[in-house]
């Protein structure tokens, strides 16, 4: 039957819809987003400078995939993790509470005017325990003129502290708390083994945010920035970029062995905040301080008895010396330690004890970390050559010294520098007298004759010096104090050190009474109990 043209035409048009209906359909089936799942999620559409972005999500499946970072900086995470767990366990928050300093302030209630008593200081700062038994390092200035410490532990047992002893030359203090249990103490290492570009992780309370963690490296090393107000200041800091603030004074600087090697001490900024640049006095001179403290209640330091001054270009040259390098030795003390070992003026220092001696403050470190009586071999360069010296420190103590430190006590003036000191100073020219120092390990003391300085000083013609008192000896439990003349012992006049000493192993009472006189010529009486 032929089909008419009609029909024709139908069929036509049917199969053109159905050409576009699978059109259509492959269109939606390619451009359609893919159909969400339990590993699917909408990616949220942010714009950006006016173009619309799509941001990732993480998926169930993303801790599978192949780690970004590179094993190398996985492994310095996970070394600072390590150092954080061992040294902040270590790491004290200290409040103290203090008498304000500021001129008194009066109310004025008509014709009456009353006196207001001046009101308490708070403030705070970061310590660093050093042993089981509860000695903490800080600042010097952290607990300077505190009335009332409190330490707090990370884990918040807190404790009331004492100072044991402090150090205004490099800005260290002792204080210690009785706790009831051994307390957690941070490893010390060697600051000496530090180098510029190393990793340092410092911790602290600044800003009262306690046990806080921040890193950094070494900036530079044996750094002198004029910060601690002290004639015989000590600087030798550990600079550092990593984050310090106020509050962080006192608290540790590590290395990623987790080991003590500074004490955070200062800050260089305009903004009274970090600005990039903190300081630590360096666990080598914080060791050798800290010792002395617990052990005397001060620091028994030895002294070249010199006044030194930097090697430039041009004295370099003077000198006839092949590189710029060294101290120069601008003044020899007569009878100190440096003359009686052979050192002269004009000597320049390259080094103390085959450590390399470059700058004053680090000679002045080298020697602060050696007690009296101790030696060093010198290495020195004299008239276009090389020499070696060995020198035996002497004590502030020391005869050769005491009008210089006399000078030292009395008004400031320019000139008068302490022993290995920068800068030029004119040393007096009395001869040295003997500065032997007679012990007393029994009874906790040392004594020594006394000098015309002495004499002039305490107002007296009879007597022994004491040189020292030994921290938690008989006569530091009975009260007595160094730097004082020993006049009477067991109610007898004492003539000189060697006569003290008879009367002292004579007595046959329990107690020993002794009377000592200051230097405001006021006495005092101590009962010392007898061995």
């Amino acid at each position: 039957m032929p089909v008419s043209r009609r029909a024709i035409q139908i069929a036509i048009g049917l199969g053109l819809v159905s050409v576009g209906l699978l059109a259509g359909i492959l269109f939606m089936l390619v451009t359609a987003p893919e159909p969400l799942g339990p590993d699917r999620q909408l990616r949220p559409r942010i714009e950006l400078g006016g173009n619309t972005v799509a941001l990732p999500r993480a998926s169930a499946n993303d801790s599978a995939a192949t780690p970004v970072a590179d094993p190398s900086l996985r492994d310095l995470n996970g070394a600072f993790r390590r150092v954080a767990e061992r040294v902040r366990p270590t790491v004290v928050f200290i409040q103290i509470e203090s008498q304000r300093s500021e001129e008194r302030t009066f109310q004025f209630d008509g014709d009456m005017e009353r006196f207001m008593p001046p009101r308490m200081r708070q403030s705070v700062g970061s310590g660093v325990i050093l042993s089981a038994e509860g000695h903490i390092v800080t600042n010097q200035h952290v607990v300077e003129q505190a009335q009332a410490i409190r330490v707090t532990l990370p884990d918040k047992r807190q404790y009331e502290a004492r100072v044991i002893g402090t150090d205004p030359s490099t800005d260290l203090a002792v204080i210690k708390v009785d706790a009831d249990e051994p307390l957690p103490t941070a490893p010390l290492g060697n600051s000496d083994n530090l180098r510029v570009g190393d990793w340092v992780v410092a911790v602290g309370n600044p800003f009262r945010l306690t046990s806080t963690v921040t890193a950094g490296i070494v900036s530079a090393l044996g750094r002198q920035v004029d910060i601690i107000d002290d004639t015989f200041s000590i600087e030798d800091f550990i600079q550092t970029d990593a984050a310090i603030n106020p509050g962080n004074s006192g608290g540790a600087l590590v290395n990623l062995n987790g080991e003590l090697v500074g004490i955070n001490t200062a800050i260089a900024t305009e903004s009274g905040s970090y600005e990039g640049y903190g300081f630590a006095v360096p666990t080598q001179l914080m060791q050798r301080v800290v010792t002395d403290l617990i052990e005397f209640g001060e620091v028994q330091r030895g002294y070249l008895g010199v006044s030194i001054e930097e090697v430039d270009a041009e004295r370099a040259e003077r000198l006839r010396m092949d590189r710029i390098q060294g101290v120069y030795v601008g003044t020899v003390r007569p009878g100190g330690a440096a003359d009686l070992a052979g050192l002269q003026n004009g000597d320049v220092v390259l080094a103390i004890d085959g450590r390399p001696i470059n700058a004053p403050n680090t000679l002045q470190s080298a020697v602060a970390q050696r007690r009296p009586g101790e030696s060093m071999e010198l290495r020195i360069w004299r008239d276009g050559a090389m020499q070696t010296k060995r020198v035996n420190l002497m004590g502030r103590d020391a005869m050769a010294y005491q009008e210089w430190m006399a000078d030292l006590e009395g008004p400031a003036d320019s000139t008068n520098r302490p022993p290995d000191a920068p800068g030029p100073t004119n040393p007096p020219s009395s001869p040295p007298e003997s500065d032997a120092t007679t012990n007393l390990p029994a009874w906790g003391i040392g004594l020594r004759a006394l000098s015309d300085t002495h004499r002039t000083a305490f107002g007296v013609d009879e007597g022994a010096y004491v040189v020292f008192v030994e921290n938690g000896g008989r006569a530091h439990t009975a009260g007595l104090v160094r730097d004082v003349v020993l006049t009477h012992v067991a109610d007898e006049p004492v003539a000189d050190a060697a006569d003290a000493q008879r009367r002292f192993e004579s007595s046959t009472s329990d107690r020993v009474l002794v009377r000592t006189q200051r230097r405001d010529g006021t006495g005092a009486f101590y009962e010392i109990e007898r061995p």
